[in-house]
This record gives structure tokens, sequence and C-alpha cells, in this order.
């Protein structure tokens, strides 16, 4: 069987997970992750029946659905005063980690060093080191 990466030895267990470790180890309350002990709003439930039975049932294109990027572009252009594009001008991705991800590897070549605030959101450290990149760490402390 083939090495893991070299890279696998920077990374740890993520904080989420450590700290939901020792909140069900002390049988404290889990702050770290979102165990919700109440059902989501009636309303939204009833909007979700609705549209689970509307299509598409497919992932959209890496580039977000295209009415969600037109109506994206059109919001942020009014704020920006200009018209955008939103075939070339706007990205929508799966939340704030791919959006860090995403930029990363457009912005920085291998070797490359990144600067990081620290304390950071501990996926920043993992997503400099696949990109080849050197995190430099400047805390705010």
């Amino acid at each position: 069987m083939q090495e893991l990466s070299r890279k696998t030895k920077y990374f740890t267990d993520s904080v989420i997970r450590r700290m939901t470790r020792i909140a069900i180890d002390c049988g404290a309350i889990n702050l770290a992750q979102g165990f919700p002990d109440f059902d989501p709003p009636k309303a939204m439930l009833d909007r979700l029946e609705q549209v689970a039975h509307e299509g598409p049932h497919q992932y959209p294109i890496t580039m977000g659905a295209p009415n969600f990027r037109q109506a994206l572009a059109k919001k942020c252009g009014r704020f920006m005063g200009r018209t955008l594009d939103p075939d070339t001008e706007m990205v929508v991705t799966i939340g704030s980690t791919e959006a860090m991800v995403d930029t990363i590897f457009a912005l920085t070549n291998p070797g490359d060093k990144i600067v990081m605030f620290s304390p950071y959101f501990e996926n920043y450290h993992a997503q400099a080191l696949f990109a080849d990149c050197t995190p430099i760490y400047v805390p705010l402390i």
C-alpha cells in the first residue's frame, strides 16, 4: 500500500473533534459543535417539505447555480454601483472554507509564504500546507 503524503504528519484532529470528545468525557454541554435539543421552526420545516418536491435534484455546476449567481450579481452590483457579469465575475462556494482554499490555490504558488494571524481557523494551516506554501504566524495578542 502506498504511504500517505508527508504533508499529513502536520495534521491533527480538529479542535471541534477534540472539544466534542472532552465534552462527552466530562458530561459537559458541547459548545464546539451544534447539537441542538430543539426542532427547527415549523415554517422552515413546512417550506423544506415543499421544495423537496421541486427540482432540480442534482448538484449545480461548480461555480454555483446560474439563477443564484444572477440574483447575487444583481444584488452585489447594486451595492457596488456597477453591473456584474454572473458568468465571469461571480463564483459561489460551498461555505467559507472552500472559498478560502480556492483563493489560496488561485493566488499562491508553491513556496510562497502566507501570513496567518493567530489565533486562526484551523483549516487555514492545512490549506496553506496543501498549497505547498509556508505559513507565517503573526500573533494578535
